[in-house]
């Protein structure tokens, strides 16, 4: 059986990374850690998505900048103690359907546990 270097696995990760995706239609999230309550925190946020497949503010079609751009409201903000349990939050509900693509949930559960790893740990954590 083959195993992989941590330095593989990482190299391997950079290369995944830089494939080209589908926005969620649905939204996206940004997630945060309260470390004083000890809590995971996601900031759901409502996009459009125009013909080049950028993501769109649904107000105003203006496509939204990774940096620099006024703040944003999120339409719904979702507290937990764990990982799983926003996880849960998010993919449970019964209000609206927050995440519509698969890869969008996998990927939010990827940074769940990685921020849950970091409150734990004490660890700074930036989103991926």
């Amino acid at each position: 059986m083959a195993t992989f270097s941590p330095e593989e696995r990482m190299r391997l990760d950079a290369q995944l990374s830089q494939r080209m995706i589908q926005l969620d239609p649905n939204g996206y999230v940004l997630i945060k850690l309260d470390r004083e309550k000890g809590e995971l925190i996601v900031e759901w946020f409502s996009n459009g998505i125009n013909e080049q497949g950028l993501a769109t503010n649904p107000e105003t079609g203006e496509v939204l900048a990774c940096k620099g751009s006024a703040p944003r409201e999120p339409i719904k903000i979702f507290k937990a103690r764990s990982a799983k349990e926003l996880g849960i939050a998010l993919t449970e509900t019964n209000e609206q359907l927050f995440i519509s693509k698969l890869d969008h949930a996998l990927y939010i559960g990827r940074e769940l546990q990685r921020a849950e790893a970091c409150l734990e740990n004490g660890n700074d954590y930036v989103q991926d």
